[in-house]
């Protein structure tokens, strides 16, 4: 499955695209009804506490008053709904069961309190002049609409402890599989088990998703992006580290490549688990948000606080504070990246401000004593000063992040080392294999370097951490891509070797392009330049195809709509790796319906990449001209199926025609939908086309399960025949 944290992303089959609400009934929709009540019922009380701040002597109209009715009518009519949605919640969580359904009862009872005394008809209408008094009793509709906004607020409490709970048993049953999954001797039992795992995936990715779109912490939701993202991206090579174990189960690098990837998804898993019931292990706090820019504005903040209050800070404290930031720039002024002319200036401007503190603290020390107008210029003064000197600090110092990255990202742009490691591994080079590994590492450092200093002119904890995603990301994926080379060296014939380090070298690929989304990110923050609400780069992420398509789209796409994609791509992907597993089992690699299956599996692979941002196709027209080769794929697929089903008697003939006849409708659909011109509606296009290439591949899945079957059953009974005639020829010659 689950980003770009913080903003660029950090973002294994793609599965993974956020509380209060979300998650709790993952099927039965209780999650948005229960959103939509909560919207339409808390706007309605506001009203009706407004009217009961009415002055007593207040004289309304019978218009007015129908419309206070309408108001109390719609908070009971709202009630009742929300009441309806909090009783099935109970009912499918008997352990709480008794706490939502008294909530329950009181909120049903303050609705129908406040209907009834907002109702007009209870009133007694004066005859005189037509006006009458609102409210007999206006203390009791301020104790409904306190006991109503009371039972309201438990049953939204209570049903966040279901999304809770529900995360965490989805947690656990994953967590089951995957030791089942390290403990898989034979392929089948691996194929059978992935399944299920996939499915579970699915399952966590959706209800963490929905659990990320609702945190209102920011940097709680950047933390729940990176760790989705990291589960996304490692349950597809989960499924290639593990198919390379059972090839070679006498491979060292791939077992401790299939390790690796097992591990970090368990930390994940955890880290989910840690951000949603707000757990931090062995009661640690949290460091990582401990940045360069984050310490100079709290710095500054005290020092420009001197101006109302002399003693507000002590001159003790300023200085640690100092101290703390100089200890911070060694990050930049240590690496062996930073350039001369850099180091030299931030050294500079460290020791200018080391000094303006000085001068500061001797005249603050001198208002404390005479609070005369000279001493307090000449205080705002060296105020102004320090000021100037760290803002001078920062853009230096962002300059020295931004653009060694930027070097960086185009000196690597090529991937000339992984090419390198891909053949070197086909070749069997063991001694190119030592010396690219050992350029891959330097490589690994600059980059994993690159993104500690970039995390300290970040601006925002949401792109701090995503910072930090990118160097853990960095740091073990390099690690992983040169086992898997190893792997391959080792097995230089292994296709499944040579598909494990394709993943891997993906998955770098994929960070380093999230890494240039981030240096923008950066580079905004600093400028001022965030027009937009901060995305994240873990699914739901903005597709970088967004850009294409907004040339044809005048309206910027909601969440929900990215969310939909995101998770129609993510069940692709995983179909595509069903799809591989059903290839593998045919013994004939070459035949016609392996290869046609084979290409529609690649090709709905790269659909996948491009829900989330990633692969070949870069534009809209690009997505166009690919659905049209899927479609016509698929109907080739099916012309090879029915030139097979030729050979079979009739009840298997009409068992695989009528999977066929499946397939067929499907492509025919899917080429009628990009023929179809929709004007400004790009995304409901692209989730249509989607949602087809998903039905045409569960529909390849099964063709190529029974066609394997049916092809093994022609041969036995081939071989059966040849067996009998063989037998025949003998006796008839005795």
């Amino acid at each position: 499955m689950a980003a770009s944290p913080g903003s660029a992303s950090v973002s294994g089959a793609g599965i993974f695209h956020g509380s209060g609400l979300s998650g709790f009934a993952f099927d039965s929709g209780l999650e948005i009804k229960t959103r939509s009540v909560e919207q339409t019922l808390l706007p309605l009380v506001s009203q009706i506490t407004t009217l009961i701040n009415h002055k007593d002597n207040t004289k309304k109209s019978d218009k007015t008053l129908q419309a206070i009715q309408r108001v109390g009518q719609a908070v009971n009519l709202a009630v009742g709904r929300f009441v309806k949605v909090g009783e099935a919640i109970a009912n499918e969580n008997w352990d709480l069961k008794e706490e939502i359904s008294i909530a329950c009862i009181e909120a049903k009872q303050a609705g129908e309190t406040i209907a009834a005394l907002t109702d007009v008809t209870s009133l007694n209408h004066p005859a005189s002049d037509g006006q009458i008094t609102i409210f007999t009793d206006k203390t009791g509709v301020t104790k409904a609409a306190r006991l109503l906004l009371s039972s309201v607020t438990k049953v939204l409490l209570l049903a966040d402890r279901v999304v809770i709970k529900q995360i965490i048993t989805s947690r656990n049953k994953v967590l089951s599989t995957m030791e089942r999954l390290e403990k898989v001797n034979s392929f089948q039992e691996f194929v059978q088990i992935f399944s299920q795992f996939g499915n579970e995936m699915v399952e966590f990715a959706h209800l963490t998703g929905d659990r990320q779109n609702d945190l209102k912490d920011e940097k709680k939701k950047a933390k729940m992006a990176a760790a989705r993202a990291v589960l996304e991206k490692c349950t597809m090579m989960l499924l290639t580290a593990s198919k390379t174990c059972l090839r070679h189960p006498n491979c060292e690098s791939a077992h401790k490549n299939k390790e690796g990837v097992f591990d970090r998804m368990k930390m994940a898993l955890d880290k989910v688990i840690e951000i949603v019931t707000d757990f931090k292990p062995n009661g640690g706090t949290d460091v990582s948000s401990i940045s360069i820019f984050s310490l100079i504005k709290e710095f500054k903040m005290n020092i420009e606080a001197l101006r109302e209050n002399l003693y507000f800070q002590s001159k003790e404290t300023l200085s640690a504070t100092l101290e703390v930031i100089w200890e911070h720039t060694e990050n930049f002024t240590d690496s062996a990246y930073t350039s001369h002319n850099h180091r030299e200036r931030i050294l500079e401007l460290s020791t200018q401000a080391r000094m303006e503190l000085q001068q500061l603290v001797s005249v603050w020390i001198q208002a404390q004593s005479k609070k005369t107008k000279s001493i307090v210029e000449e205080l705002e003064l060296h105020i102004l000063k320090i000021t100037h000197s760290l803002n001078e600090l920062k853009k230096e110092l962002h300059s020295t992040a931004t653009q060694l990255a930027a070097e960086l990202l185009k000196h690597h742009a090529d991937h000339a080392v992984l090419k390198a490691l891909k053949i070197t591994g086909v070749e069997g080079n063991l001694e190119a294999l030592a010396e690219y590994a050992c350029k891959l590492s330097e490589q690994k450092e600059q980059l994993t370097e690159t993104c500690r200093l970039l995390r300290h002119v970040s601006g925002t904890e949401p792109l701090e951490i995503t910072c930090l995603h990118a160097e853990e990301t960095f740091q073990v994926t390099g690690q992983q891509i040169i086992a898997a080379a190893e792997t391959l060296t080792l097995h230089p014939s292994s296709k499944i070797a040579k598909e494990n380090l394709d993943v891997f070298c993906e998955a770098w690929e994929s960070q380093i392009s999230d890494m240039s989304t981030l240096l923008r990110e950066i580079s905004d923050v600093f400028e001022g330049r965030r027009g937009e609400k901060y995305g994240y780069l873990s699914l739901p992420k903005q597709m970088k195809n967004n850009a294409n398509l907004k040339s044809l789209n005048s309206d910027k796409p909601d969440g929900e709509e990215q969310a939909k994609i995101a998770k129609l791509g993510l069940k692709l992907g995983l179909l595509t790796s069903d799809a591989d597993c059903e290839i593998d089992k045919w013994e004939d690699p070459e035949n016609e319906i392996v290869r046609y299956g084979r290409s529609m599996s690649s090709m709905a692979y790269s659909l996948y990449l491009f829900t989330r941002g990633e692969g070949p196709l870069k534009t809209s027209q690009d997505l166009i001209h690919h659905l049209e080769a899927f479609a016509t794929e698929g109907l080739k697929f099916a012309s090879s199926v029915q030139a097979f089903s030729k050979q079979l008697k009739d009840d298997d003939k009409l068992m695989l025609l009528l999977e066929i006849n499946k397939l067929i409708p499907l492509c025919q659909q899917l080429q009628t939908i990009i023929k179809t011109p929709l004007p400004n509606k790009v995304f409901l296009k692209v989730d249509k086309c989607i949602t087809k290439a998903r039905s045409m591949m569960a529909v390849l899945i099964r063709l190529l399960s029974l066609c394997c079957k049916l092809l093994e059953k022609v041969r036995w009974v081939e071989n059966r025949w040849a067996s009998v005639s063989d037998k025949d020829t003998m006796d008839g010659n005795t």
